[in-house]
């Protein structure tokens, strides 16, 4: 069973935009990574500068090791450096009622 992943981003008014094409050059490798089914990247209507990517990924073991990696890169603490709160990660397995 799939694993889906909430990654909740809060932003700054001056690297909103950054913050977007910066998502838009990474996640192409996202897409791509072993285990990645779907990223989808999504703005609260109530509040622009809070940005969710909805994530679905074949096992959890597979964002880890997608995490470790841009750990390693260094593109967490590039992404990091634009927001004002740190990012908070969900993982949510679908209840069957």
């Amino acid at each position: 069973m799939s694993i889906d992943v909430t990654l909740d981003l809060q932003v700054s008014a001056e690297h909103r935009e950054e913050l977007i094409n910066t998502l838009e050059a990474i996640l192409p490798d996202t897409r791509a990574y072993k285990g990645c089914q779907s990223v989808v990247v999504t703005s609260n209507d109530d509040d622009p500068l809070n940005i969710v990517l909805l994530e679905k990924w074949d096992v959890r073991a597979d964002h880890e090791s997608y995490i470790a990696w841009r750990t390693e890169r260094g593109d967490l603490e590039k992404l990091g450096a634009l927001l004002t709160a740190p990012p908070a990660s969900k993982y949510l397995t679908t209840v069957d009622v």
